[in-house]
């Protein structure tokens, strides 16, 4: 099961930059130029969690195996990117296809690096993308209108029902609203996501500050957080610049004192994953074993049985029951033998409800 963020905003706000740190590669070419990635670069993540180590240590495991998550580095959007402006047809398509936003906004002034508009205003300019999104949703919608009336004519009961939330979200977009603003009972959001509207993605502000700004933020940051406490959506605040000195330094521990020379605790690009990971509303379940501890991605609400599933279909297929000990249980008993002694391993069944953190040992029979 794989889960991706796109990285997307206007030209030169540093996208790609914040790419190649995210992947520690230099997949993406970081140009001062409008449209220098030509192709959406990916690149797969692992996600921080401290808890992982612990528990290869408790298990004497091998291996230490992460969970990840894919992010894609997507070209510049501009001013017009729904009418075909610049790239834009091709790139709307490349966000189209990924599961959540994470949308870079340009909160530093240099005089060596060109803003497409002249000047640093990240409001405006997340206004400008999210126009361009909303009028791809518009002209998407409207289409499908006409092949819909034609089917229902048909007594076609399903495009009745579509036609119905199409209305709803071109009602929502001609307000100028983007259509994950709308709100939706919780049995028709599965529904809504299969119109694909661009809009209707989660979104994490990232704003991009100078080194200087980077622990304590800035005027333009606040006016993003203002922006994203409205919207109910995610913020973070980073230096790419900073995250790319970082990428380079091989060492641990020269890390963390390079970190720690500038005030911050981790680095930023720790805290985007986090935030992707949350926006995307996964949790994270682990195995452990002298082989290997390693973690795993479900989204909230997904199944003892589905989990298992994530791990090979057959576990799924076969599944009979889930040996489970909570993550805290796990490291307050000294592993799982401990855990077992002091009766806090449990059995679940196919339809118990993963919590972030379980420890699972699946049971299962093909």
């Amino acid at each position: 099961m794989g889960f991706n963020c796109g990285i997307v905003g206007l030209p030169n706000v540093g996208k790609s930059t914040l790419f190649n740190a995210l992947t520690e590669t230099a997949q993406a070419e970081a140009a001062n130029y409008p449209f220098c990635t030509i192709e959406p670069n990916s690149g797969r993540v692992a996600v921080p969690d401290p808890r992982l180590e612990k528990l290869g240590i408790l298990a004497k495991s091998t291996q230490v195996i992460p969970t990840y998550l894919e992010f894609v580095d997507i070209a510049g959007l501009v001013a017009g990117a729904s009418k075909g402006e610049g790239l834009g047809n091709k790139f709307l398509g490349h966000i189209r296809e990924v599961d959540a936003i994470v949308h870079v906004l340009r909160c530093f002034d240099s005089g060596d690096i060109a803003h497409v508009d002249g000047d640093i205003d990240p409001i405006r300019d997340a206004e400008t993308v999210e126009t361009e999104l909303m009028l791809a949703d518009l002209e998407s919608l409207e289409r499908r209108i006409g092949p819909l009336e034609k089917r229902i004519k048909g007594q076609d009961k399903e495009a009745a029902e579509t036609l119905e939330r199409v209305q709803q979200a071109l009602k929502q977009l001609e307000a100028g609203k983007p259509a994950r603003s709308l709100s939706l009972p919780e049995g028709e959001r599965a529904a809504f996501r299969q119109l694909q509207l661009l809009t209707s993605k989660p979104v994490l502000y990232v704003c991009n500050v100078a080194e200087e700004h980077v622990a304590t933020g800035n005027a333009f940051t606040e006016q993003v957080a203002q922006k994203a406490a409205a919207e109910d959506a995610a913020m973070v605040v980073v230096s790419a610049a900073i995250e790319a000195e970082v990428a380079q330094l091989d060492n641990l521990e020269e890390r963390r004192e390079f970190l720690e020379s500038l005030e911050l605790e981790e680095t930023g690009l720790a805290r985007v994953i986090r935030a992707g990971y949350e926006l995307l509303h996964l949790i994270t379940f682990f195995t452990a074993g002298p082989k290997e501890a390693r973690a795993w991605t479900v989204p909230v609400g997904a199944t003892a049985a589905e989990a298992a599933g994530t791990i090979h279909t057959d576990f799924q297929r076969g599944f009979i029951s889930a040996e489970t000990i909570a993550y805290d249980d796990y490291v307050a008993c000294d592993g799982e033998q401990g855990a077992k002694d002091a009766g806090k391993m449990r059995l679940e069944g196919r339809d118990y409800i993963a919590k972030d953190g379980d420890v699972f040992h699946f049971r299962f029979n093909v």
